[in-house]
């Protein structure tokens, strides 16, 4: 009898307020995601909606806090891997990864990630000094998460082709402008990516880039069919992006609205979108 693909969560967070800053945490609107996260309050929401494993992405540009996930990932056997954050623009960013990936919970770390839609500058990715942190992150054998928007698009293009050996993946399907229905601009920039065999892409962040308190999986759907499309389902997973996503839903909801979204896929193709690809990119130890 054949095994079954486990099903992974490629994408949520934990966090404490009260060990870091998380500078992005303003508004009232995000009064209620402002508390503790941790692995006890995610467990019974994998087990509800059948998720086996996760990937657990950092929040802040912080060293600090990569080491703190790689802890929780090996004293936590849901969590199958980390993608944490070191600063690409320091000329010694090759030594820091070097000394994570020597840590006894070293196999944990599993990529890298910046909050490259916070900068101002749009070409940030281009700069040389993060270039060259992007080349200690492929000689490390890491993965790197691409958080951008639409306006980092280009950007991100000229990154991944630059890095044709490199495994490369789009978080939020780089959040389009789901509420407003003016997406155009975001297919075209998409679009490109579609032989790029090395770039990935998560099905993950789209209901809160949607109307939070009106939204149905048929407003996703054009979105996810859109992503199928251009990376097809050997090349999308699915994430979570919990707890953020509590503020438009609850984790059940988020699994079974994209399982409706989807176009018609084959058993096969269904055990990539949620498991098979993010096990295979990430290089993920599950059983």
């Amino acid at each position: 009898m054949r095994e079954r693909t486990p099903v992974v969560d490629a994408h949520h967070h934990f966090w404490t307020p009260s060990r870091h800053d998380y500078y992005w945490m303003t508004g009232e609107e995000l009064d209620p995601i402002r508390k503790p996260f941790t692995p006890a309050e995610l467990r019974p929401a994998l087990a509800a909606a059948g998720v086996d494993y996760t990937v657990l992405v950092q929040t802040v540009p912080s060293v600090v806090e990569t080491r703190e996930f790689m802890q929780i990932a090996a004293s936590t056997r849901f969590v199958a891997g980390v993608v944490g954050w070191v600063d690409l623009t320091d000329a010694d960013v090759g030594e820091t990864l070097a000394e994570l990936m020597a840590q006894p919970e070293g196999e944990t770390l599993v990529g890298i990630r910046h909050q490259v839609h916070d900068e101002k500058d749009a070409e940030w990715l281009l700069r040389p000094d993060v270039q060259r942190g992007l080349a200690a992150v492929h000689d490390a054998g890491l993965a790197y998460d691409l958080l951008v928007r639409p306006r980092e698009l280009p950007a991100a293009l000229a990154t991944v082709r630059a890095f044709p050996d490199m495994r490369f993946v789009i978080d939020h399907i780089a959040k389009p402008p789901i509420a407003s229905g003016k997406v155009a601009n975001w297919v075209a920039l998409m679009e490109p990516f579609r032989g790029l065999a090395h770039v990935s892409c998560k099905l993950s962040g789209m209901i809160t880039e949607a109307a939070w308190t009106d939204w149905t999986p048929d407003d996703l759907r054009p979105f996810v069919e859109t992503i199928v499309d251009i990376f097809g389902a050997d090349r999308v997973m699915f994430g979570s992006d919990w707890p953020v996503c509590l503020l438009a839903g609850e984790y059940g909801v988020v699994k079974s609205a994209l399982e409706e979204a989807l176009p018609p896929l084959s058993n096969d193709e269904l055990a990539r979108v949620f498991g098979g690809t993010a096990i295979g990119v990430y290089g993920l130890k599950v059983t």
